[in-house]
């Protein structure tokens, strides 16, 4: 798979063969323009994943080519090429649309870090419009399990797999990856669709009512008991039941709903003679219940029984390139809920987000959405502590929040010029630039 397909534009035709080269070897698809003119006309913004312009051309210049290409597709990357007397004009450029530029002579190895960047963005932005342009649409398991990543690519391959196959599954995963929701992808796109889809938390029902609520009861089964009544197992009857948290049900409940598993049937409260069940069983839990079982925490016939097929949800730091796109839904889905416009994200941010553990994975990733939309937090920008607190950050992350503020600071007062910023810094101009990339500055040229 490329890399990325990229439109260089350069009026040398040296350097248009040595970016060939060098881009090509390094995995990009690229065209090569020597007129400007001739590439605006012939680029089709579809196929094309970042465009990288010089600044300065005889027939037209780098901000004519980002003018056209904005005006066609405001979502399409353009990476400009500056000398050292244009970085001003390319800071104006990037406040008009531009993505990044580099000055030259730059180096390759920058040139694909600043690409590869440009080509997620642009990725990340095509995701976003087809996921929007379906919702609404006829569902589909896209828009239930969202994601770019292999391992949630793997897992939608698995459910379209197992959905039409009446077995049980063991669905596991961290607080929060989303565990219903793959249950509830299963039943949806199966053939129990039409049935009743029914979710038991198996950590909220109180032992002394489990039974009565699971298998149901009959006429004066118990005190208060006043007439019969369906269990959930039941109730489900054509569909599927959903056991959450099953790690939590009580090991002598475990035994009873083992039997219901396999001879499916329930024996209501009060009655002697069981009645059978038409039900799928997905179970979900949080925790190891091979190493639970193994312990004697929990029934090792169960789980042998629930655990025919398993899928894994990965925790959200396993697959931190899903972040972005689940933020930028969350947060468009949250400020067409609160009536309030979507704050922009930029990449900084983005990394920042990407950089974080998430504990709560998607549910938390969903809340701090929200908050960003209310403007109750600011994404990406670590807080300073106030007077009479401690910094809870580690050391290497004060010295490296101290050396972004010392950056940025030196590329305000020098209006954007890396050249000078450097001489200020005492730093050679590369390690400069590759700092500036690190903690994603380029905003703070100005």
């Amino acid at each position: 798979m490329s890399r990325g397909a990229i439109a260089f534009i350069d009026d040398e035709p040296r350097l248009c063969d040595a970016a060939a080269e060098w881009l090509g070897v390094s995995g990009f698809a690229v065209t090569t323009y020597v007129d400007p003119l001739a590439a605006i006309a012939s680029i089709g913004v579809e196929g094309c994943d970042c465009i990288v312009t010089d600044m300065r051309m005889p027939v037209a210049t780098g901000f004519d080519v980002l003018n056209h290409i904005r005006a066609a597709d405001p979502n399409l990357p353009v990476v400009l090429l500056t000398g050292h007397g244009d970085v001003a004009i390319a800071v104006e450029a990037m406040r008009e649309g531009a993505h990044d530029f580099i000055e030259k002579p730059y180096d390759a190895d920058h040139l694909v870090a600043v690409l590869d960047r440009a080509v997620e963005r642009r990725r990340l932005g095509r995701e976003l419009r087809r996921l929007r342009a379906a919702t609404g649409a006829a569902a589909n398991l896209e828009t239930r399990l969202v994601g770019i990543s292999p391992g949630i690519a793997t897992l939608r391959r698995s459910i379209r797999q197992l959905a039409d196959v009446d077995v049980d599954i063991l669905i596991n995963g961290e607080t929060g990856t989303g565990k219903e929701i793959v249950a509830r992808a299963l039943h949806d796109f199966g053939a129990r669709a039409k049935g009743n889809f029914v979710a038991i938390n198996c950590a909220a029902i109180p032992e002394s009512i489990f039974e009565s609520e699971i298998f149901g009861h009959g006429k004066g089964a118990f005190t208060g008991a006043v007439g019969e009544r369906i269990g959930k197992f039941e109730f489900a009857r054509g569909g599927t039941v959903f056991l959450d948290e099953i790690e939590s049900m009580p090991p002598a409940l475990q035994a009873k709903v083992l039997r219901a598993i396999q001879e499916r049937a329930v024996e209501p409260l009060g009655s002697n003679r069981p009645r059978p069940i038409d039900v799928r069983f997905l179970a979900a839990s949080k925790a190891d219940l091979k190493a639970e079982s193994e312990a004697g925490r929990f029934r090792a016939d169960l789980y042998f029984r629930l655990s025919t097929v398993e899928l894994e949800i990965a925790p959200l730091r396993e697959r931190r390139e899903d972040i972005p796109l689940l933020y930028a839904l969350f947060a468009g889905e949250a400020a067409k809920r609160f009536n309030l416009s979507q704050p922009s994200i930029d990449g900084r941010r983005f990394r920042a987000l990407q950089a974080q553990e998430w504990p709560g994975n998607v549910r938390e990733l969903k809340a701090a959405a929200e908050r960003g939309v209310l403007g109750l937090d600011r994404i990406g920008v670590a807080p300073r502590p106030q007077a009479g607190q401690t910094d809870a950050v580690t050391l290497p992350e004060r010295v490296a929040r101290f050396e972004a503020e010392a950056i940025a600071e030196a590329l305000r007062q020098t209006g954007g010029s890396t050249a000078e910023a450097a001489d200020r810094l005492g730093l050679p101009r590369r390690t400069l630039n590759e700092k500036i990339s690190r903690y994603g500055l380029r905003e703070d040229a100005d």
